[in-house]
């Protein structure tokens, strides 16, 4: 039987107008913006893929949600909505809910984090990485060794070395490791997965340790999904309970709920334990507001809480992992080097592959986000060396094995043409590689360096030159 096309599962009923560029105004927007894409003007952006977070387009049902918002700054009905939300397809006990999840990481920090200690993780993220060393921890690497192997098809490459982790317990002790911050979809190895079996496999060991275990669930649905297709035991299982089936052997969460959840801004911390989730109540009332709002106005709590539900239906997840699908593939087929297999919630090109001329000193991934977005106007986010940052001790760059360049999709925002167009710049670029010249620091600050770090080509004054016999300024203008 052939096998048929499928559709998103969804109409459009209103448009926002993109802004056509000329590829002269694209080259003095990413000089203006020091070949940051992080600091380009959106209204300079024609095909925005910088990030999944809080770009999502809303539902009728959540924009009608936005107009019965309680904004009693106590006690909103909104919050209590939520909390039922986050009970039912997460199931965890206690919410705190949060501006987005940073602030949840700053609280899962501050309350569990003693100095000295170490944090072990499946492969870092920024924010949670810095929040966990500004409480005095220090972050370990317990990975599976193939998620640093863009050409590797494991098919749950997010998965916890169980020896490395159990290595780590007899070195520092039980004692010093105040969790294991758990990610689902490890966003810097390429939104890749864990395994149910892993999952419950590291969570059995660190609980025989008496070792909590936090999920970062920003993108645990799309983990679900996964498992559903790649697991077996699990193809006739919903994402709802699968999602259940993962929070219930952990002890608490993060979440980010501009990405999973549909949502633009928002986020919250969840845990089990009665005493953590009284002491995060006490700092949340500090750095975030009260803790029936905690930074979120009550009209986006309501928003959230039926993204929520509308995230786990099959119809949504499928189709919005299917379109990442879709990009990646297409860039395989043409010989682009990308990680593999395909993530969750983007395609990550890897930029060593793609400009093998650009030494890492040069962060080839930066440089070859700037040269896309000069060539087409796609906008698109570098998680290599930069985004790694410097040793807090030696001071020294960072140089993880992957140096990619993130295409991440909006949930419900762009079309399968979109993609085309993406797809076919990309091709192009890696059609004349040597047209994408390296990148200096020519400004650096302290924290999180890749938000708000300027650069300069290191030859000349182009990211990106023209190819052999056209004029700058004439391709895809």
């Amino acid at each position: 039987m052939t096998t048929r096309s499928w559709a998103e599962p969804y109409k459009i009923k209103m448009v926002e107008h993109l802004r056509m560029t000329t590829f002269a105004e694209r080259e003095r927007a990413i000089a203006e913006a020091g070949y940051n894409t992080f600091l380009l003007r959106s209204e300079d952006v024609y095909i925005d893929l910088l990030t999944d977070s809080g770009t999502a387009a809303m539902s009728d049902r959540q924009w009608a949600g936005l107009m019965v918002g309680d904004e009693a700054y106590a006690g909103s009905r909104n919050f209590y909505h939520l909390e039922d939300a986050v009970r039912r397809y997460y199931g965890y006990k206690n919410l705190i809910p949060t501006h987005q999840g940073r602030g949840a990481e700053h609280l899962l920090s501050q309350i569990c984090i003693k100095d000295g200690d170490v944090v072990p993780g499946n492969m870092y993220f920024t924010t949670t990485k810095l929040h966990q060393e500004l409480a005095g921890g220090r972050f370990r690497d317990v990975i599976i060794d193939e998620a640093h192997d863009p050409a590797s098809e494991h098919p749950f490459k997010g998965n916890v070395d169980l020896d490395k982790m159990r290595r780590l317990i007899e070195e520092v002790g039980a004692e010093r490791i105040p969790y294991l911050s758990l990610e689902t979809n490890v966003n810097m190895a390429g939104g890749q997965p864990c395994s149910m079996e892993n999952i419950k496999a590291v969570c059995a060991l660190c609980h025989e340790h008496g070792i909590n275990v936090f999920l970062d669930a920003t993108r645990a649905v799309e983990n679900s999904l996964f498992i559903k297709e790649r697991e077996d035991g699990y193809a006739d299982k919903t994402v709802e309970n699968i999602l259940l089936e993962i929070c219930s052997h952990t002890d608490g969460c993060t979440m980010s709920a501009k990405k999973d959840s549909l949502v633009n801004i928002g986020g919250f911390l969840a845990l089990n334990d009665d005493a953590l989730a009284e002491k995060a109540r006490n700092l949340v009332v500090i750095y975030e507001g009260l803790q029936t709002y905690g930074g979120m106005a009550g009209r986006d709590m309501e928003a959230m809480a039926i993204g929520i539900g509308e995230s786990v239906q099959f119809e949504h997840i499928h189709a919005r992992v299917g379109q990442v699908e879709y990009l990646g593939h297409k860039l395989i087929d043409a010989g682009v080097p990308v990680v593999r297999p395909i993530g969750g919630h983007g395609v990550f090109l890897d930029a060593q592959a793609f400009l093998p001329h650009v030494p890492r000193d040069q962060y080839p991934a930066q440089a070859l986000a700037a040269a896309l977005y000069v060539d087409s106007g796609v906008r698109s986010m570098e998680r290599g060396a930069v985004s790694a940052g410097r040793d807090p001790v030696t001071g020294e760059n960072i140089f993880p094995k992957l140096e990619l360049v993130r295409l991440t999709l909006p949930r419900r925002v762009y079309t399968q043409a979109h993609m085309d167009v993406t797809i076919e710049s990309i091709v192009s670029l890696f059609e004349h590689p040597e047209r994408i010249c390296g990148l200096r620091f020519d400004y650096e600050p302290e924290h999180l360096r890749f938000f708000q770090s300027r650069f300069k080509p290191v030859d000349g004054d182009l990211v990106l030159r023209a190819a052999k016999g056209e004029k700058v300024g004439a391709l895809h203008s």
